[in-house]
């Protein structure tokens, strides 16, 4: 690192981004209601490094004395309105990076406490979590993890969905509560990245059908989105690169298990609610269900590959699959026979253990027991 003015340091992440860090620490006080924070200046975990900033007025300072500097290829730390996640044995974060050289996002992140502590060299298993569809554009994250930084009308209605789709409780929270670093962006079109004009659901094929004219696809933009977000979390120097899961419910399960096929960076995958062939998604016997959409639709791709066949290639992985009877958005007998081509799969390569598939008498949903669920399923193969 080289030295930069007012006595702080420029850090180069994996990214090759740079940071600036300050600190409001001052030598041998610790800040009111900090627990087990550094007394002294030292390094932060982050590639900062922390300084008094007692004549230090351009920059903010987060409730660690930290601050993260905007730069071309790094990542943005905004302060916290919500600091109550202390308590609960982690600490909530909303950070902005880039996710390429034209655009920029805003993520959730939730980290255990002790990687706060200057002298913990310990590296945490990470979840990226990957929000839902619903037709509800207006949140993206906000349906994983608690809302950060934000007004009541974004709280108050990622409070409702949670509601509805997750039993009340927040995946991320739950997940960060257990020990995990938690990770969560906006697909686009969603939340902070939806449109200037504001929500508007038939826009939303209307742009998609132009990308498709101009030769861009918006579902395989989300799935790089993914790609690149993990790579981004798995550089995190607090975060154990080998142990990285992802996880949703939905359109999030969809963007769970191709993320796991498409990703080296992810060890392990759990999906809820979305898995089915092709042929039945399609059928007309069934009734009303998912007929598929420009969030899954990737043009020719089904020329070749049928949606098992692309979440076998995430084999021989750990994969968890919950379907539900009384989902009537995919018709059991669809979702059956993906589930025999997936395990024929992992059978062949002698890791059918490592294939989880459940079919359970519920709806289209991701409950408290399909989080519990979950989470005993990271804690086998990520702790």
């Amino acid at each position: 690192s080289t030295t930069a003015t007012g006595g702080g340091t420029y850090g180069t992440n994996s990214y090759g981004s740079s940071i600036k860090g300050f600190s409001a620490f001052k030598p041998g006080v610790k800040p009111a209601g900090l627990k087990n924070k550094p007394a002294t200046p030292s390094n932060d975990n982050i590639g900062s490094s922390l300084y008094n900033k007692s004549k230090n007025t351009s920059v903010s300072n987060d409730i660690y004395g930290q601050s993260l500097f905007n730069s071309a290829m790094g990542s943005t730390y905004i302060p916290p309105k919500r600091q109550d996640e202390e308590d609960d044995g982690y600490v909530a974060k909303k950070i902005e990076f880039n996710l390429s050289r034209w655009y920029r996002v805003s993520a959730y992140l939730l980290v255990p406490e002790t990687p706060y502590i200057a002298s913990a060299n310990r590296r945490y298993p990470a979840i990226n979590l990957l929000h839902d569809h619903g037709a509800h554009l207006f949140i993206g994250k906000e349906k994983m993890i608690r809302p950060i930084h934000e007004d009541s009308i974004v709280t108050d209605d990622a409070n409702k969905w949670v509601d509805n789709l997750y039993e009340g409780q927040y995946l991320g929270d739950y997940l960060a509560q257990n020990g995990y670093v938690v990770f969560s962006i906006d697909a686009p079109l969603w939340g902070e990245r939806g449109r200037k004009e504001g929500v508007d659901r038939s826009r939303y094929d209307i742009i998609a059908g132009n990308m498709m004219m101009l030769g861009r696809n918006l579902c395989a933009q989300m799935h790089y989105d993914d790609i690149r977000s993990t790579e981004f979390l798995s550089s995190l120097p607090y975060v154990d690169k080998k142990r990285i899961g992802c996880a949703g419910c939905s359109m999030g399960a969809y963007r769970s298990w191709m993320l796991s096929a498409l990703s080296d960076d992810v060890k392990v995958g759990c999906s809820v609610c979305w898995m089915i062939t092709t042929e039945d998604q399609l059928t007309l016997k069934y009734g009303r269900k998912e007929n598929g959409g420009f969030a899954n639709c990737i043009p020719g791709l089904r020329n070749y590959l049928d949606y098992p066949d692309i979440a076998s290639l995430a084999c021989p992985k750990p994969m968890l699959f919950i379907s539900g009877t009384k989902d009537k958005l995919f018709p059991i007998p669809g979702v059956e026979k993906a589930y025999k081509q997936m395990h024929d799969v992992w059978d062949e390569l002698k890791a059918g253990q490592k294939l989880v598939t459940h079919i359970i008498d519920q709806p289209h949903e991701c409950n408290l027991s399909n989080q519990a669920a979950i989470l005993s399923f990271f804690n086998q193969h990520l702790k």
